[in-house]
């Protein structure tokens, strides 16, 4: 099977996610936080550059846990309905 590649869109909702991530995180340890969203610090690390714009469900709402974010707010992010700043 393979995969399209992602749109224009799709990659800007990844890098607002990532961004929101590595916004909420704020200092924590990647390592530390990973583990409490149960993936791997790598994975963190992609998905905060963008390299991983669309990560699967249970990821998001693991870091949305690990990093006290409400899930519906990130969906805004990641959608455009919401400005980076609003996150924080």
């Amino acid at each position: 099977m393979v995969r399209e590649p992602l749109s224009p869109a799709q990659v800007r909702a990844g890098q607002r996610l990532g961004g929101l991530l590595r916004a909420a995180r704020a200092g924590r340890e990647p390592a530390a936080v990973a583990r409490a969203a149960a993936i791997s610090p790598e994975t963190l690390r992609k998905i905060e550059v963008g390299r991983i714009p669309s990560p699967s469900f249970g990821t998001v709402v693991g870091l949305c846990d690990a990093l006290g974010l409400d899930l519906a707010e990130v969906a805004e992010v990641w959608r455009g309905d919401a400005e980076l700043s609003a996150a924080g």
